[in-house]
């Protein structure tokens, strides 16, 4: 399909954009993360080296080794939501080199920051929900996410199995989907900018150093048949954790699939307000969730200004909920995160039976 166009009008984005620049101005506050932010950085690396040398160097007994591949997953997704993802947006830090080390995690982890920055950064942050060009809303044929596309028998089941599927995501991103965008120069239906001789270098080095780190030094250390069993318990948890926290920001029941029209291919909104209507938030008092995810319950304000760090989110969720108010923009959030949940997979229940 051709790129999409975004309505002309731009009052409520200017509207929003002097708002929030007024707050910081006002609060004297820098736009990148604080303090706070960095202290959870070395906390979260920190702990994941530290369960990382004890699973490998260590072996501790089998029951203890497993649970500490699952928490190895959990705080590798933190270092993902918290670090990754600031540092990606170049929102960590005042300092370029410190975002680009922040976002280089990723490639740590199996990713590829290039691959993540085109596809997550250019894309989904541009045409957020527009199926055909979103490629986070596709997960066909397995699963069924939009009113728009194919509607396959096993779709009637996907509110179900969807779990299996969530748990795999990580797993295939590094060994499948990163090499696929690679190869075939495109991200869906888009194509991807040429990689420098730096970018095809990091994405060739660090995915040797991935496999030497979580494949080949594991496997030399506790054995062939250990390491598989940990390290699916380390990707299935990292899976599962990345794609529930996701898709509870876009594909939940009050968020809207916009598609532009067949012949103008302009879509409905101006960018503002087509984010905040295929956006939702969850769990926005619960500090705890707030500080495991990185703000992306936060997601309407990740949405509208994503070069912000997320520890302003909360001062900037009274400032975006006002504005919404005064120009009769429908604002959507879930005051719990099961509430979130809930409504996420009656979505593929209702995207199931259609």
């Amino acid at each position: 399909m051709s790129i999409p166009k975004f309505a002309a009008s731009r009052s409520f984005h200017t509207e929003l954009k002097t708002r929030i620049n007024d707050y910081f101005a006002e609060a004297g506050k820098a736009t990148t993360g604080d303090a706070s932010l960095f202290v959870k950085a070395i906390i979260l690396t920190a702990s994941f080296v530290a369960v990382y040398l004890h699973l490998v160097f260590l072996t501790p007994p089998g029951w203890v080794a497993l649970a500490e591949c699952a928490l190895l997953g959990l705080i590798g997704s933190a270092i993902g939501f918290n670090v990754m993802h600031d540092g990606a947006h170049g929102s960590f830090s005042k300092s370029k080199w410190i975002n680009q080390f922040a976002s280089f995690t990723l490639n740590v982890l199996g990713g590829n920051s290039f691959m993540w920055n085109m596809k997550h950064n250019l894309i989904h942050h541009m045409y957020t929900n527009v199926d055909g060009v979103d490629d986070d809303i596709d997960a066909q044929p397995w699963l069924r996410l939009s009113s728009t596309q194919p509607r396959y028998k096993m779709h009637r089941f996907q509110h179900l199995y969807f779990w299996f599927f969530y748990s795999l995501l990580f797993i295939a991103w590094i060994f499948f989907m990163d090499y696929q965008k690679y190869f075939k120069g495109k991200i869906g239906a888009m194509p991807i900018k040429k990689m420098s001789a730096i970018d095809q270098s990091v994405f060739w080095g660090f995915k040797a150093l991935h496999l030497g780190l979580f494949m080949v030094l594991p496997i030399y250390m506790v054995g062939f048949w250990a390491w598989l069993i940990g390290f699916i318990v380390f990707t299935t948890v990292v899976g599962f954790t990345m794609s529930i926290v996701f898709q509870l920001a876009h594909t939940v029941e009050h968020a809207a699939f916009p598609m532009p029209d067949e012949i103008t291919h302009k879509l409905e909104d101006e960018w503002a307000i087509h984010q905040i209507r295929t956006t939702a938030n969850f769990a926005t008092d619960n500090k705890v969730i707030s500080w495991l995810v990185g703000g992306l319950n936060f997601q309407v304000e990740h949405h509208l200004f994503p070069t912000i760090s997320h520890v302003h989110y909360p001062a900037l969720n009274k400032i975006i909920k006002q504005a919404c108010a005064e120009f009769g923009v429908e604002y959507n959030e879930y005051p719990k995160m099961r509430y979130a949940v809930a409504s996420h997979v009656a979505h593929l229940r209702e995207m199931g039976r259609k």
